[in-house]
C-alpha cells in the first residue's frame, strides 16, 4: 500500500523544456551549445539546430501544462531553475529579476492546485561563460558562484518552494564531465585526478548549498540526487564481482558524502591507488557534515558487469554486457522493474534517510492517432512498463523502505538530454514538435495520461487491476 501523504507526480528540466533560451534576459548554458546533447560534439556557440533552444516552449505555456499536470493529479512537479536566466553569466552583481519573476509566477501556478514545487539547482545548465572561463566546477571559485545562486533563489522563493536537490544526478561527472560539472576541457583531456577535484568542489558547493537552505528557512528539506544503476555480475566469477562492487562504489561515493557527511574509507584507496592528492582547503570537510534531508535518484535500467573488458560495449551509461534476462527499449536501454525495488532497499538500507524516486520512465518513439475524433497515442507500452516499476515501488515499501514520492521522467514529453531528439519521448502528453523542429507545439493527452491519473486518484490501487 502506498501511504496516504505520498507524493505523485513527474519531472522536467528547464534546459529541456522551456526553450525561450534568450529572451527577458536570459544567458546561454552549456546545453545551448550542445545540438546532439551529450552524446554528440558541442559547439562554440548556440546553433539553430539545437531544439533545446525552442524546447517544447513551457516558457510562454507553463500555464497550460501544469493545468493539465493538475488534471492528473499531480501532487508533486519535479523542475528545476535556468543558473543561467538567474545570472546570465554567472557573475553578475545582481540577479535578473525577469528570470526571477518567471520561476514566482511557475511555482504560484502549482501552488494554485496544490502541487509541491520540487526544485532542482543544477539539472544539466550551467552558465556558458562559466564553463568557458573557469573550466566549470574544476576550479573552485564556481563554489561561490554557485553559492550566490543558491542563496539568491532560497530567499526568492522562501515559502513557496520546499523541497530542493543541489545537483541533478551529480555522478555523471565521471562520464559527462560538461554535462554535469561544467567542465569545458574535452573529457578525454581530464585525468581521473581532474574529475575527483571537480567533484570535491562540487560535493562541498552541494553541502554548503544545504547548510545555506536550512538557515533561510528550517522548514527546507534538501535531497542530494544521483542517477542509480545496480549491476549485476555477469558470472558468477569472483573477478566479476569485485568489479561489481568496484562500479558500485564509484556510484555511492556521491550519496556516501552527501547522506553521510565524510568521504568513505574506499575513496583513500582510489586516491592512493591512482596517486592523486586532493586539494582540501581548511574547512572543507567540516563543511561537508552538513548531510542532505532525503535522498532521490533517477531509475532507468540496470548494468550487467563482467571484469572482461572486451566483451562489454560502450552506453549511455557506462560499459556493459547484454543481459539475457531483460528486454529492452527501442534505445537499447534493459528494462528492468526489480532493479528499482533492489535499488530502494539498498539506499534505505545504507543510509536510513527518506527516498524519493525523482525519475523513471521508457523513452519511445510514439505515434499520435485519431481515435474517435480525438488525436492521442495509445502507448500501452508506457503503461506497462510504469505499472511494472510501481508494483516494484509498492513492494519497496512493503519491504520497509521509507519512499515519499515518486516523479515519472519527462512527465509531458521534451528534447532528450542524451541525444537532443523529440523523438524519444516519455510523456503523458504528446507535444506536436519533431526532430526538425517542426510541429505547432500544441498538446495531446496519451493514453497512459488517464492511466496515470488513476493510479493518482486510487493511491495505487488501480495498479492492481
Amino acid at each position: 500500500m502506498f501511504p496516504e501523504c505520498f507524493l505523485w507526480g513527474g519531472a522536467v528540466a528547464a534546459n529541456q523544456c522551456e526553450g525561450a533560451w534568450q529572451e527577458d534576459g536570459k544567458g546561454p548554458s552549456i546545453a545551448d551549445v550542445m545540438p546532439r546533447g551529450v552524446m554528440g560534439e558541442r559547439t562554440e556557440n548556440p546553433t539553430e539546430d539545437n531544439l533545446k533552444l525552442e524546447g517544447i516552449d513551457f516558457y510562454h505555456r507553463y500555464e497550460e501544462d501544469i493545468k493539465l499536470f493538475a488534471e492528473m493529479g499531480f501532487k508533486v512537479f519535479r523542475t528545476s531553475i535556468a543558473w543561467a536566466r538567474i545570472y546570465p553569466d554567472g557573475e553578475a552583481d545582481t540577479p535578473n529579476e525577469q528570470g526571477l519573476a518567471f520561476y514566482d509566477r511557475v511555482f504560484d501556478e502549482c501552488r494554485k492546485y496544490g502541487m509541491e514545487p520540487l526544485v532542482t539547482l543544477s539539472h544539466y545548465e550551467t552558465p556558458l561563460s562559466i564553463a568557458k572561463k573557469y573550466d566549470g566546477f574544476r576550479d573552485r571559485r564556481t563554489i561561490d558562484l554557485f553559492l550566490r545562486y543558491c542563496r539568491t533563489v532560497f530567499q526568492r522563493y522562501k515559502g513557496k518552494v520546499r523541497y530542493w536537490l543541489t545537483f541533478n544526478e551529480i555522478n555523471s561527472v565521471l562520464n559527462h564531465p560538461l554535462l554535469s560539472g561544467g567542465i569545458w576541457t574535452p573529457k578525454e583531456k581530464l585525468t581521473m585526478g581532474d574529475k575527483l577535484q571537480a567533484i570535491h568542489h562540487e560535493l562541498v558547493a552541494s553541502a554548503a548549498a544545504t547548510r545555506i537552505a536550512h538557515e533561510i528557512d528550517p522548514e527546507n528539506k534538501v535531497g542530494c540526487m544521483i542517477a542509480s544503476v545496480p549491476c549485476y555480475p555477469a558470472t558468477p566469477s569472483p573477478d566479476d564481482a569485485i568489479k561489481v562492487m568496484l562500479q558500485e562504489q564509484a556510484e555511492f561515493l556521491f550519496a556516501d558524502v552527501q547522506a553521510r557527511g565524510c568521504y568513505p574509507g574506499y575513496m583513500k584507496r582510489l586516491l592512493r591507488e591512482n596517486h592523486i592528492t586532493l586539494r582540501v582547503e581548511d574547512g572543507d570537510r567540516e563543511i561537508l557534515k552538513n548531510t542532505v534531508d532525503f535522498v532521490s535518484f533517477s531509475y532507468y535500467l540496470s548494468r550487467c558487469i563482467s571484469a572482461d573488458a572486451s566483451r562489454e560495449t560502450a552506453r549511455f551509461f557506462g560499459t556493459s554486457v547484454e543481459n539475457p534476462y531483460l528486454a529492452s527499449t527501442q534505445w537499447g536501454w534493459p528494462i528492468d522493474p526489480q532493479g528499482l525495488r533492489l535499488t530502494l532497499n539498498r539506499l534505505y538500507d545504507r543510509y536510513q534517510k527518506p527516498l524519493f524516486v525523482a525519475e523513471n520512465g521508457m523513452g519511445a518513439r510514439d505515434v499520435l492517432v485519431r481515435k474517435d475524433g480525438v488525436y492521442t497515442v495509445e502507448d500501452d507500452y508506457r503503461i506497462s512498463y510504469l505499472k511494472q516499476h510501481l508494483l516494484q515501488v509498492e513492494k519497496a515499501l512493503e519491504d520497509g523502505v521509507d519512499v515519499f514520492g515518486y516523479a515519472a521522467w519527462g512527465c509531458i514529453d521534451l528534447v532528450s538530454a542524451s541525444t537532443s531528439e523529440m523523438s524519444k519521448r516519455y510523456g503523458f502528453i504528446y507535444v506536436d514538435r519533431d526532430d526538425s523542429g517542426r510541429g505547432t507545439f500544441r498538446r495531446y493527452r496519451k493514453k497512459s495520461f488517464y492511466w496515470y491519473k488513476e493510479v493518482i486518484r486510487t493511491n495505487g490501487l488501480s495498479l492492481h487491476e
